[in-house]
């Protein structure tokens, strides 16, 4: 029998992680570099940290900046990372955005901006990386972020909501369609991380105030709280895991 550490280990692994440049994505970037895998990043902001953390470490790392949402963007990640690497091995959609407003004042470009980035982009981008897979004939790993709104409703950001929902149910319907080809598709729901786009409801007193008690860590999360979940579901240790979301959220979900 392997051992079971070795079942961790990324090496000789090529993961695509969009959103790689800052927050949960670079976060994870950094962590299955450290694991072992070569890094193709995707995002829309400098690299440049991401890059010397990744490089720091012995590992390569190549970049792509584009906007997920981009038309043809899906087929240039894939072709891009092909062209460097040759192979892929793991998918990360790390990438989203986020829209501040009650329900009652969401406007139509708000709610499709979200989704185009959180949902439509990432369903595509499985989708053409899963086609690799099949051609490839290994298999191989994708990982979806979700959100604690992947399981319940939230104040204030109804499309986001709706994306993070819809992601964790893809995600379920396409483990059952790939699974026979070795894909695992799993999800990441990551609680309330200190990131750029948490920043606004940071700023709300009254806002930290109700989260704060609700953690039973007492504590937000940082983005490289992600990477031991992501690493996980990227490795072989992780082979009997499919269809699944992981919360990882200082137990929130577990509080009533």
């Amino acid at each position: 029998m392997d051992n079971i550490f070795s079942k961790f280990s990324l090496a000789g692994k090529v993961a695509i992680v969009t959103g790689s440049t800052r927050g949960i994505g670079q976060g994870i970037a950094i962590g299955l570099a450290q694991a072992g895998a070569d890094i193709f990043g995707v995002g829309r902001s400098d690299h440049e940290e991401t890059k010397k953390e990744i490089e720091a470490l012995g590992r390569r790392y190549e970049y792509l900046q584009i906007s997920v949402a981009a038309e043809g963007a899906d087929d240039l990640i894939v072709e891009k990372a092909l062209e460097a690497y040759g192979k892929i091995d793991i998918l990360v959609n790390a990438a989203g955005i986020t829209r501040r407003y009650m329900a009652i004042d969401v406007e139509k470009k708000d709610w499709q901006d979200v989704l185009d980035v959180n949902l439509t982009a990432l369903f595509f981008l499985c989708q053409k990386v899963a086609r690799v897979f099949i051609k490839q004939g290994g298999g191989g790993k994708i990982i979806n972020i979700g959100s604690m709104t992947s399981f319940q409703g939230g104040i204030k950001v109804i499309p986001y909501t709706a994306s993070k929902a819809a992601v964790r149910m893809i995600s379920m319907h396409m483990c059952n369609e790939w699974a026979q080809y070795g894909i695992h598709v799993n999800c990441i729901a990551p609680g309330y991380i200190e990131t750029d786009m948490t920043a606004a409801m940071r700023s709300e007193p009254h806002r930290m105030a109700e989260t704060a008690p609700r953690i039973p860590m007492t504590r937000w999360g940082k983005p490289q709280d992600l990477a031991g979940a992501a690493i996980f579901l990227a490795s072989d240790a992780s082979d009997y895991v499919n269809g699944f979301t992981i919360a990882v959220d200082g137990g929130f979900l577990a509080k009533s």
